[in-house]
């Protein structure tokens, strides 16, 4: 499916609305059997004896809208996908808030649940995100994905 190049990015949190409004859009149309997604969701990891409070994220934002646009083309060639969307926070997004979101349709669920897990691991490790941890005490450190 070839598609021009897309933001991926929302500034702050990906809220539960925009969430609920992509799944609702999909309803009309009728030759979508099956969809996936998948949410990242910024954890109160403890390090060092520090809480996270938030992540500030940052991006290289030209340069990881092209990544994500090859990665998409790249599902699109190997799996049966009807359409694709990814999001991504920028900025401040507190501990319990989604930072990520990953949703795909078919027209049968074998492409979306075997395309889904691909794409995130891709993206987690091919396009230029970073995560600065906010912890309880004002201190911060670079986040590595895991």
């Amino acid at each position: 499916m070839k598609d021009r190049v897309k933001n991926i990015f929302i500034e702050g949190p990906i809220s539960p609305i925009k969430i609920g409004e992509s799944i609702a859009h999909h309803q009309s149309k009728t030759k979508i059997g099956a969809h996936a997604l998948f949410l990242g969701q910024v954890r109160a990891d403890t390090v060092e004896g520090k809480t996270v409070e938030a992540i500030e994220y940052t991006a290289q934002t030209e340069i990881a809208n092209q990544v994500c646009h090859e990665i998409r083309e790249e599902a699109f060639s190997q799996y049966e996908l009807s359409c694709m969307h990814i999001y991504h926070s920028l900025g401040v997004v507190k501990k319990g808030e989604i930072c990520f979101f990953v949703f795909v349709s078919s027209g049968h669920r074998t492409p979306v649940i075997d395309s889904l897990n691909e794409l995130v691991n891709k993206i987690k490790a091919r396009v230029p995100v970073f995560g600065k941890e906010l912890f309880e005490d004002q201190s911060h450190q670079w986040k590595v994905n895991q």
